[in-house]
């Protein structure tokens, strides 16, 4: 197996307006992991931009890189075939560690010194996304660590568009007695969070404190579904398919229960919550982190007081809508 680079010069001025995250490049397919570099010291005009495909892209997805940097018009765009154990090597250079609350991300190569009290995870970059480094997946780690500073509690958690299992892990190791479940529609997702559960010392299942898999479009999965309702949803997908996915994620999430949505833009925000208030929920905190708004909303409790009744189904199992 091989994986594909493309090089192409651009400016400094370039360089720092590209965001490997954002909706256009989500866009290419296949999906590029995007490095800028100085090629010479001080100089705002010799900057280069590289990038790893894990298949050989086509001439559409060439442009749409050389697009990101105009200067680079007039050289051809030609990506060269590279050995994998080059692309999971090249593909985490540049990449520093993030310090996110009492969470500590960092790939095999950079790990640096882990500050006091923090939580650390290995998340190397590669053919998923969510290694901590882009605003949405920070903001979730926020949230998630001002969830946990106010004393909430969760026994049953899903990470929806998991990419690497970084938020799954980070939820599960907050709430360690908690059910936990990951999911996202690529199925190459799913593999690198195995590896990843492994590398962090997360256990792979259906019981308490372990984490179940599954590779499922939202949560229209017979796992999914029979694990619901959840009392912490976890979506730091896109604008477009949190919004399409509303009324779904508003049935799995129990009454009284946290979303926590990401991978949306300012401009989308009031979009984004008027799908959700639709369904029953409304928002109780937004926190911005450059353009990527983090949204946590609570599902509103139809009697009584917001208290997640949990159904014992025995051998272990989270609880469930049975033949739902």
């Amino acid at each position: 197996m091989s994986s594909w680079k493309l090089t192409l010069p651009c400016t400094r001025a370039e360089a720092e307006a590209i965001d490997a995250d954002d909706e256009a490049v989500f866009a290419i397919e296949p999906i590029p992991v995007l490095l800028t570099s100085e090629v010479i010291a001080d100089d705002p005009l010799a900057w280069q931009l590289e990038a790893y495909f894990e298949s050989k892209p086509n001439s559409a997805a060439l442009a749409a890189v050389q697009a990101l940097a105009p200067s680079s018009k007039g050289v051809k765009a030609v990506a060269e075939k590279i050995r994998d154990a080059d692309w999971v090597t090249l593909s985490q250079a540049g990449i520093e560690p993030v310090h996110a609350g009492r969470f500590y991300v960092h790939t095999e190569t950079n790990k640096g010194k882990v500050p006091a009290g923090a939580k650390a995870f290995r998340i190397d970059a590669g053919l998923a996304f969510g290694t901590g480094t882009h605003e949405t997946t920070s903001g979730c780690l926020l949230a998630l660590d001002r969830l946990k500073a106010e004393g909430k509690r969760f026994e049953n958690i899903i990470d929806v568009g998991t990419g690497t299992g970084l938020l799954a892990f980070a939820a599960l190791h907050l709430w360690p007695r908690a059910y936990a479940t990951a999911s996202d529609i690529d199925p190459r997702a799913v593999d690198v969070t195995a590896d990843n559960a492994e590398i962090n010392g997360f256990r792979l299942g259906g019981k308490p404190g372990e984490i179940a898999l599954a590779a499922a479009a939202g949560v229209e999965h017979p796992l999914l579904l029979g694990r619901a309702p959840y009392d912490l949803v976890i979506a730091n997908i896109l604008a477009g398919p949190l919004i399409e996915l509303a009324p779904s994620l508003g049935a799995v999430l129990a009454e009284g229960g946290t979303l926590i949505l990401a991978g949306l833009l300012k401009g989308q925000a009031e979009d984004v919550a008027k799908a959700y208030r639709r369904q029953g929920l409304r928002l109780v905190d937004r926190s911005d982190r450059g353009d990527w708004p983090t949204l946590t909303l609570a599902k509103r409790v139809r009697y009584g007081t917001e208290r997640v009744t949990r159904l014992s189904r025995g051998k272990g199992e989270a609880p469930g809508f049975g033949s739902w």
